[in-house]
């Protein structure tokens, strides 16, 4: 299969054309008149895979391997090291990032994997309402979501509507009109903000909310011709309890 008609194919799936000006998701590193012979997907592509991937891979991903203007191929570096073995090994890359956000992953976490009922969506705000109990709802993100722990802004015993965003959503937060909002990577100043604006914020974890990209996009690819699997991506974050 060409890459010219996977790239078709996920464009019509979540187009391109919705991802964020910052952003840098469609072909990262590639020829679109190139077969390939598999699909490995992936949240984040790393040395491992690479090596491990057959000649020829095409890699679909979330996060998108260069961000920005890429200034010089230093090998010794990232994300330059990583190029230059997808390049050597004719490997190919393609991601799906913020685009996706808005048409499978927040709404794939929210509803099935939280199992929260939606009653509105914005581009990368999901919510519902309902009556939940600060622990109650702490428990549920801590299992479902494989957290050993929480840091929590604004505790409120009882909550009765809670807004999601995965990965770094922080900055959303004018947007929202919840009592909770859900997200990851929480910066000390989006705290404050949030404290002083009686907003409680859980931290769920940039890692931890978007791991599941990767089984979302397989079951859309298993209409295609060609052989995709999934490549477990690595939380560069390690959890140390002493």
């Amino acid at each position: 299969m060409k890459l010219q008609e996977v790239y078709d194919f996920l464009d019509k799936l979540s187009p391109f054309e919705l991802q964020e000006k910052w952003d840098n998701s469609g072909l990262i590193v590639g020829e679109m008149k190139r077969e390939v012979p598999q699909i490995v997907v992936s949240l984040d592509i790393d040395s491992d895979m690479i090596e491990e991937a057959k000649e020829g891979t095409l890699f679909v991903v979330h996060h998108p391997l260069i961000f920005g203007n890429l200034t010089q191929l230093d090998f010794a570096k990232y994300p330059s090291n990583l190029l230059e073995k997808m390049i050597l090994k004719k490997q190919s890359l393609i991601a799906l990032h913020t685009n996706f956000d808005q048409t499978h992953l927040n709404r794939y976490v929210f509803e099935k994997v939280l199992g929260f009922e939606m009653a509105s969506q914005e581009p990368f705000i999901c919510m519902t309402e309902g009556e939940w109990h600060y622990h109650e709802l702490l428990a549920l993100l801590k299992e479902k979501l494989r957290l050993p722990t929480l840091k929590v802004i604004g505790k409120k015993e009882k909550i009765t509507s809670i807004a999601m965003t995965t990965g770094a959503g922080a900055s959303l937060m004018n947007e929202v009109e919840a009592d909770c909002f859900l997200t990851g990577d929480i910066k000390y100043h989006d705290a404050m903000k949030a404290m002083s604006e009686e907003l409680m914020m859980v931290d769920i974890g940039h890692y931890e909310s978007e791991c599941f990209f990767a089984e979302v996009l397989l079951a859309e690819l298993k209409v295609l011709p060609i052989l995709a699997i999934i490549a477990n991506s690595k939380n560069p974050f390690h959890m140390e309890t002493l």
